[in-house]
């Protein structure tokens, strides 16, 4: 599903995944600010990172997506280990839940794994002071894995229309002549399918939703969505509930971003894409996809299109980007510098390979230039 934004769009011709080798951390605030380099090992990653800390610090509290709640661990650590006096605290209640309790002016910054709607932007002009508005900065790339728990099956094929129908309730047996197609040889059991899908308004969910709003061909019915719409199957509170509902459960399948596949040794379907064989979920591939993303939003909005019809070879098309959502001026006072900071940080090379070996996707070049230079514009 494309992600209507007024203005024009803007196409990014973009190279490799890896940022630029050195992108430049703007101090935040008067020439007093200190840069320490902090090991971003602390998060799991080799390489170091210059974080600039605010002159004005302060803590922040920001809430929203359970995708980037990984990522955000691993940042905020190796933040806090800097900037003592700015600690970073994160609740990861959802996309839906984090974009409104920002709109509500309860937190700093909010997680979304989707672009947010006009709705939700004309709601930030009450909270974003002097004319401002919220905005989107996409800063953690991904991708939606397929995970499943089947006795015997190992390496499990899907494609569009069979999982959109077995998330619909439509396909209900694991041996159903549908997945037997696509997994021939395969000893597929007639047991029941478990499905489970999230309870709280979720970007993961929508970004889900929006692979099968485009490849299904009419199996998935219901538009992309934030909020679940499938029939049947059982629910659960955020990644880390579907995660762990699918690593007790048998026969059971559900969808979590890949750094939640990972930390619970969870197995993962590839996807049938119309590319010669079928794609494994991993970083590399889903950065194939990441790569041919476009931003559709203006000025300092950086709102992506992705392309979830990809069939490009080795594309893995279930990818999402998860937003730090601002207020582009009108920021809170007393926590602009410390946010700026923070931001800078996140976008670096150095903030964007610690979460490398996380299950997540750095960041493409163009992107993080123009995300750097949009942090830069905060007020």
């Amino acid at each position: 599903m494309k992600l209507q934004r007024n203005g024009r769009t803007k196409a990014l011709a973009i190279g490799a995944v890896a940022l630029v080798s050195s992108l430049s951390l703007a101090a935040c605030g008067s020439d007093n600010n200190t840069t320490k380099t902090t090991s971003a090992a602390s998060g799991g990653a080799s390489s170091a990172a210059a974080i600039t800390c605010a002159a004005k610090q302060a803590s922040l509290q920001g809430a929203g997506s359970t995708a980037q709640g990984n990522a955000i661990d691993v940042w905020k650590a190796a933040y806090g280990d800097a900037c003592s006096s700015s600690q970073v605290s994160y609740n990861g209640v959802g996309s839906g839940a984090g974009v409104a309790q920002f709109n509500q002016g309860k937190v700093a910054f909010a997680g979304s794994d989707f672009a947010l709607k006009s709705t939700d932007i004309d709601a930030s002009k009450a909270v974003c002071q002097n004319g401002g508005q919220a905005i989107d900065l996409p800063m953690v790339a991904g991708l939606v894995t397929l995970v499943y728990n089947v006795d015997g099956v190992n390496n499990l094929i899907l494609d569009g229309p069979t999982s959109a129908k077995i998330f619909d309730g439509q396909i209900t047996k694991w041996n159903d002549p549908a997945i037997a197609a696509l997994n021939p040889g395969v000893t597929l059991p007639a047991d029941a399918i478990q499905t489970f899908h999230r309870s709280d308004d979720s970007g993961t969910s929508y970004n889900l939703t929006s692979y099968f709003a485009k490849t299904s061909g009419g199996a998935w019915s219901y538009p992309a969505s934030k909020t679940w719409a499938g029939k049947g199957g059982q629910s659960a509170t955020g990644s880390a509930g579907v995660a762990a509902q699918i690593k007790q459960v048998k026969d059971s399948i559900g969808y979590v971003e890949l750094s939640y596949a990972q930390n619970n040794g969870l197995k993962t379907a590839a996807i049938k894409t119309g590319a010669s064989k079928p794609v494994d979920a991993t970083a590399a591939n889903a950065a194939i996809t990441l790569n041919n993303s476009t931003v559709i939003g203006t000025g300092n909005d950086l709102a992506l299109q992705l392309d979830y019809g990809t069939s490009a070879e080795n594309a893995y098309p279930i990818v999402l980007v998860t937003y730090e959502i601002a207020c582009d001026k009108g920021n809170a006072p007393a926590t602009l510098d410390s946010l700026k900071s923070f931001f800078t940080y996140i976008a670096s090379n150095g903030g964007q390979q610690a979460i490398a070996d996380k299950g997540y996707v750095p960041m493409p070049s163009a992107v993080a230039t123009k995300v750097q230079a949009a942090i830069g514009n905060l007020s």
